[in-house]
């Protein structure tokens, strides 16, 4: 616990002037993040005595080593400023709302030559009108389907709607009328476009014009004696007024407005959101967060004003936002959202009428949003917590394991071997923190020497973090060959080279996070005593004797010791051996997916691919002429000179090339022993194969 006097700013050196202010701990990173109008008067409230300061204050003070502090020169500057350090540098002092789920918006794909409407989740994209957001994307299918009969917009995917043009033939919904189907040239481009404007047009709230619009040409072709027309356009009136009922009217006056509500209790808060738009609800969405710094309702009214418009522009901050509580002062944040909109908003607690009766609605709403999570969240502690004592008495630790890291091996026959590391904090997985290994120091199949060298390179990293944020004060040893983690878990899946560990990462210097950063209160390794017996090794080496380490067998679920001839056995309803399995097959899973991939790319791998200058097209001619890489490196340069497309130099490095390429053996039938001809692709796994990773 550090003395907040020790890092205390002199007064002088302090400007009383507008700005945003950072806390950094004893490793440099950023704690908490906070904006004044007065740097001096603002910080001078933190440094008084500890006894004076709220609980939460004061652990934050104590828990820091210094600040620091960037001067701005208008408070809505210092808005942007925080939202901006709050969203980089993730303090964990600041308060953060939890998004339970990912809402679903309905979009219409405007930058697209032919508009689709879909439903979409995550990061909006530029020249796409979204709709929403909506509770569930059923929601949305509904809405969509009803409104297709009148704006036969297109909604195929582009799989689908370049087949049915190149077979000429329209899919199901084209036939049965709710598809203009511009695939096959019913209707042009540009009347298409016309089309899902008007849908926007529809679903933005512009509904009279059009509805009598529609009823016009119902008389009209009634009175034509159109009977069929006329029934036709009466069932297009009562499925867009279905569609308008399943948005009720709450503000007569047509107002576009975002109403906020909070329900708060010492340690938690739920904020709610519902988004009106020409007077109708046209979406809802849900907050939670931890109180982790004394914070008002204004504050917390004030974050979730930053959550959710930081990252908005235009139409997509309303013209009203109606809160329960100003933010103290309000006129810098009303300035920013009218910046962000490009318009005036107004920024008001609602008193009287329509609005305040809907607010009393979201304030329901986050009341009940904020005892459901507490009954959920209760169960989830209760659990986890003793999950995690369950392990630590099983064990013989001294404090329960918050952080658990977890690694396997995987390979097939010794091949293409890789390790996983998952990590779990406080019981819950932390995808984030996810890493994987290429086994780079030697060749062949030995789990307990991958193991080994996988303890030792995780470790070895932590070493080097420690002594560049100076807690380390001796040289620790280099990394053997490289590592070859990756990202963060699901970006890591994707990548094919890794990376250079620190090829673009943020120096501690910048309070962000950084890989191998903090070490886990227990190691769980993926197998019995030898692995258990490498990990110790490859610790103790490194001089880490403050790491727990244990094994789980998968035969009997066993919880092996370092240098223990009898394994743990905790009985089959423990809550902690749940969790160690979790956490186990999270790793086996992390593990193949990886070595799956490296293998896929493995395999389809060929030595034609080598060859300087030579593209698919001639490497599919060449393989199409000769019937396989076999007759292909018998072949002359005058016979691969007869193939369309190849030039003498061309054919001569094919063939340097195949030369250079030491032939693969006979590919085998595993479940019958006959040799299968090389063909220049990868026989396909047998079943037995496939059920290998290891």
């Amino acid at each position: 616990m550090a003395d907040p006097s020790s890092y205390r700013p002199k007064p002088g050196q302090i400007p009383d002037s507008p700005g945003v202010y950072k806390f950094r701990d004893e490793h440099g990173r950023v704690i908490y993040v906070g904006k004044a109008k007065s740097l001096r008067q603002r910080l001078a409230n933190y440094f008084q005595d500890l006894a004076g300061l709220h609980p939460r204050t004061r652990t934050m003070v104590t828990t820091a080593a210094s600040v620091e502090w960037t001067v701005v020169s208008t408070e809505v500057e210092a808005l942007q400023l925080e939202y901006s350090w709050i969203k980089e540098f993730d303090p964990r002092f600041n308060v953060k709302y939890r998004d339970d789920k990912s809402y679903p918006y309905l979009a219409v794909t405007l930058n697209e030559e032919f508009p689709r409407v879909q439903v979409m989740r995550g990061a909006k994209k530029k020249g796409v009108r979204y709709f929403g957001p909506y509770g569930h994307a059923w929601a949305i299918r509904e809405t969509v389907d009803l409104m297709l009969r009148v704006f036969p917009v297109r909604t195929c995917s582009a799989g689908v709607f370049k087949r049915s043009a190149q077979i000429g033939r329209p899919c199901l919904l084209g036939y049965i009328g709710k598809c203009s189907a511009p695939c096959v040239g019913r209707i042009s481009p540009e009347e298409h476009r016309e089309l899902a404007e008007d849908f926007c047009d529809f679903m933005a709230g512009r509904t009279g014009a059009y509805l009598r619009r529609l009823e016009r040409a119902m008389q009209d072709a009634a009175e034509e004696m159109e009977y069929e027309r006329a029934a036709r356009l009466r069932d297009d009136i009562g499925a867009l007024k279905r569609a308008m009922e399943k948005s009720a009217v709450v503000l007569a006056d047509a107002t576009d407005a975002d109403l906020i509500a909070v329900a708060e209790d010492e340690l938690e808060a739920a904020v709610q959101i519902f988004h009106v738009r020409g007077g109708r609800v046209r979406g809802q969405r849900g907050w939670v967060t931890d109180k982790v710094e004394a914070v008002t309702t204004a504050g917390l009214v004030e974050h979730a004003l930053q959550q959710l418009y930081g990252e908005e522009r235009g139409d997509a901050v309303p013209k009203e936002v109606l809160v329960p509580a100003l933010p103290e002062p309000a006129e810098p944040v009303q300035q920013w959202l009218s910046e962000r909109r490009g318009a005036q908003v107004s920024l008001r607690i609602p008193q009287r009428g329509d609005k305040k009766d809907l607010m009393a609605t979201v304030g329901r709403n986050a009341q009940q949003a904020l005892a459901l999570h507490k009954t959920k969240r209760a169960s989830d502690l209760t659990t986890r917590s003793r999950a995690l004592e369950e392990i630590a008495e099983a064990l013989g630790l001294d404090a329960v394991p918050l952080r658990i890291e977890c690694f396997d091996i995987s390979h097939l026959q010794g091949e293409d071997v890789v390790a996983s590391m998952v990590v779990f904090e406080d019981g819950l997985a932390r995808k984030s923190e996810y890493r994987r290994f290429q086994i780079k120091g030697f060749e062949g199949q030995d789990d307990v020497r991958s193991m080994h060298e996988v303890i030792g390179r995780r470790f070895k990293r932590y070493l080097q973090e420690k002594q560049r944020s100076g807690e380390w004060t001796e040289e620790p040893a280099a990394p053997e060959g490289g590592d070859g983690e990756a990202g963060a878990a699901e970006r890591a899946e994707a990548a094919s080279p890794e990376p250079d560990p620190m090829a673009g990462r943020p120096t501690d210097e910048e309070g962000r996070p950084k890989r191998f950063a903090y070490p886990p209160q227990l190691v769980v390794v993926d197998g019995g005593a030898p692995q258990v017996a490498a990990a110790r090794r490859a610790l103790d080496e490194l001089g880490i004797d403050d790491v727990a380490v244990c094994g789980l067998a998968k035969r009997l679920e066993e919880v092996w010791l370092p240098e223990e001839d009898d394994p743990v056995v905790l009985p089959r309803s423990s809550e902690g051996l749940y969790l160690l399995q979790r956490v186990r097959d999270e790793a086996h899973r992390f593990a193949i997916r990886y070595q799956r991939t490296k293998r896929g790319k493995r395999l389809k791998s060929s030595p034609l691919d080598a060859v300087a200058g030579l593209g698919e097209s001639r490497r599919q001619a060449l393989l199409k002429h000769f019937g396989s890489l076999k007759k292909l490196r018998a072949a002359t340069v005058e016979e691969l000179c007869e193939v369309p497309g190849v030039g003498r130099k061309t054919a001569e490095s094919v063939l340097a090339s195949l030369a250079g390429a030491t032939p693969a053996g006979p590919a085998v039938n595993t479940a019958t022993g006959e040799i299968i001809e090389d063909d220049g692709a990868a026989p396909a796994a047998s079943p037995s194969e496939r059920g290998r990773d290891a």
